[in-house]
């Protein structure tokens, strides 16, 4: 990977860490518009002002675009999100290994070996 692809997943991974960006991203996923009310609720948690500050980050970054019915991912932030449906797909597994590993059960050999 070049420096400048290394560049660009660390910004990303920067805007991603912020609180609450991911779960900004997930609750738009289902490709629904949301008002700035139903994404609180959708979020959890998160003040208003928090809210208002990673939705200014992420239509900054063109992830997030507000549209006559609400909040909305864009094209690149829908590609995102089915891209962190693939993370959620790896962290079951991960997690059930754990959870084998935790109750003393062998974990499954990688293939090839």
């Amino acid at each position: 990977m070049s420096a400048k692809d290394n560049a660009a997943v660390m910004q990303l991974f920067d805007l991603l860490e912020s609180r609450y960006a991911m779960r900004v991203i997930w609750a738009l996923s289902d490709g629904h518009p949301q008002t700035f009310r139903l994404l609180q609720d959708s979020v959890g948690g998160v003040t208003p002002n928090t809210l208002n500050t990673r939705i200014k980050e992420l239509r900054a970054a063109r992830l997030v675009d507000h549209g006559g019915q609400g909040y909305r991912l864009t094209t690149q932030g829908a590609e995102l999100a089915r891209r962190l449906a693939e993370v959620q797909q790896f962290a079951g597994k991960w997690s059930h290994q754990q959870a084998r590993v935790a109750a003393g059960q062998p974990s499954p050999r990688p293939a090839g070996t």
